[in-house]
């Protein structure tokens, strides 16, 4: 019986002509709810939206200094290579072809035994002794974290007789993105849990303040969205507003780290304070609508 209740009401509902400007004043009046929902807040707007500033404009400079620190970490990663030393014999370019199909490989130069020895003796004077150098391949990985894959599939190549990079640099350059990633989740999860409670707590009180008013609306038939959807849009608000204050300290270390990239020869990571502007103004927004949704779901039976 309900289901075709449900079926007839869906059906009229469709050959009902909409009535745009009757929705017009709805999203109108939804939108009013909400302002004067912040006007009731009153002075503590302003120690809400000062402490959600405070929250995301550290979330804001550490990821901003994460991307940097990526970057820098990928730079030093593109200078780490292998280097396969070949048995006397080998053809160097047959090698190559070989390593060069392997997963994860960037890039693989040679350098003959004869280049390298000519080196050597213009550095160490030395004319008269053989050369003992073997012939040698670089290779590049797409990055440090693959690098000791690699490196265990070329050993298996016939004609390879030793094969070595820095793996101290590597394993520390891995620890250190490790560590910087798990920073950046951290600092994720705990500006997301100050900011849905704060939110939380606000709307809490709003609710408080409205609760005769809400009453009413039941009573008169007014549906649960919206009821909602003002108090959605209040948290969102919050969020947004905080999120655009916590944009302008971002300038602040903007140039900093620009010198700091020229000093070390390292690129500025692309449209860095472009994703850092849009991440906070997502984020902050999010997590308000968000915080404000947990409240009414938890104080407010709708």
């Amino acid at each position: 019986m309900d289901n075709g209740t449900q079926q007839l009401k869906k059906t009229v509902k469709k050959h009902i002509p909409k009535d745009w400007l009757c929705d017009l004043r709805i999203a109108y009046r939804i939108v009013m709810e909400a302002v004067n929902d912040i006007k009731r807040t009153g002075i503590i707007n302003l120690f809400i939206i000062t402490t959600m500033v405070a929250i995301l404009t550290i979330f804001g400079i550490l990821f901003r200094f994460t991307l940097s620190l990526s970057t820098f970490a990928n730079e030093l990663g593109n200078v780490l290579e292998i280097s396969v030393y070949l048995k006397s014999g080998t053809a160097p370019a047959v090698v190559k072809d070989r390593i060069k199909v392997i997963k994860h490989v960037k890039n693989v130069t040679i350098k003959t035994k004869e280049e390298s020895w000519n080196s050597l003796k213009r550095e160490l004077d030395m004319h008269d002794v053989t050369n003992p150098l073997p012939d040698t391949l670089r290779v590049k990985v797409d990055k440090p974290d693959n690098i000791n894959l690699v490196f265990n599939q070329i050993k298996t190549i016939s004609g390879v007789e030793d094969l070595g990079y820095a793996k101290e640099l590597a394993k520390k350059m891995q620890v250190f993105r490790h560590v910087a990633n798990t920073t950046m989740i951290f600092v994720i999860i705990i500006s997301a849990g100050l900011t849905i409670t704060i939110i939380n707590n606000t709307i809490q009180l709003v609710i408080q303040s409205r609760k005769e008013e809400i009453e009413i609306m039941r009573l008169m038939g007014v549906s649960n969205w919206y009821i909602r959807i003002p108090l959605v849009m209040q948290g969102a608000f919050y969020g947004f507003v905080s999120s655009v204050l916590a944009v302008f300290p971002l300038s602040w270390i903007q140039l900093p780290l620009q010198n700091l990239h020229k000093f070390l020869l390292i690129p500025m990571p692309v449209y860095a304070q472009n994703i850092v502007i849009i991440s906070l103004l997502f984020i902050g927004t999010a997590f308000g609508a968000i915080g404000s949704l947990l409240s009414i779901k938890k104080h407010l039976q709708v």
